[in-house]
């Protein structure tokens, strides 16, 4: 005689299913005792957690060595740019050119134009600052260095925004 099948008639295949291990329910079980978890101790206990860096109570390396420094959060970080790679543009050079040209990724705080290079035309070169040996260079060539104000770069980017 065929057995029905339905929802109510199946079962999982013989051994498919095993019972859990219970731990910790006498000595007749196999597991008593120390219920599997070896010697006494915190890592017998339940709840046991060790922290990242623990050394098992003694002081950890991150805070036995000291701290030094520190972060300064009203640093302002400006985009350079050496004086050599303004050699291959023409006329007036802005912070927006620049971006516009690859030679700076981003404004951040402003545009810092340094002194490595050398400079063979005479070119107006506008930026929130200037190195010593980059004015220099640029007046020797014949040219400007025009220093822009950090608070006009907020407004053109208000500006841009609206």
């Amino acid at each position: 005689m065929a057995r029905k099948l339905d929802l109510s008639t199946l079962k999982p295949a013989r051994g498919a299913r095993k019972k859990p291990k219970r731990i910790g329910r006498g000595p007749g079980s196999g597991h008593g005792k120390t219920a599997t978890a070896g010697n006494k101790g915190q890592l017998s206990r339940s709840g046991r957690k060790q922290y990242f860096g623990f050394e098992g109570g003694q002081m950890p390396l991150h805070r036995r060595v000291p701290k030094r420094g520190f972060t300064n959060l009203f640093r302002k970080e400006y985009a350079v740019v050496n004086v050599g790679a303004l050699n291959t543009l023409e006329g007036d050079i802005t912070p927006e050119r620049l971006v516009k040209e690859g030679l700076v990724k981003g404004l951040l705080a402003g545009v810092k134009v340094l002194g490595d290079g050398e400079l063979t035309k005479a070119i107006v070169v506008k930026a929130h600052r200037f190195s010593k040996t980059a004015a220099e260079k640029i007046a020797r060539a014949g040219g400007r260095a025009e220093v822009i104000a950090a608070r006009d770069q907020g407004q053109k980017a208000q500006e841009t925004a609206k």
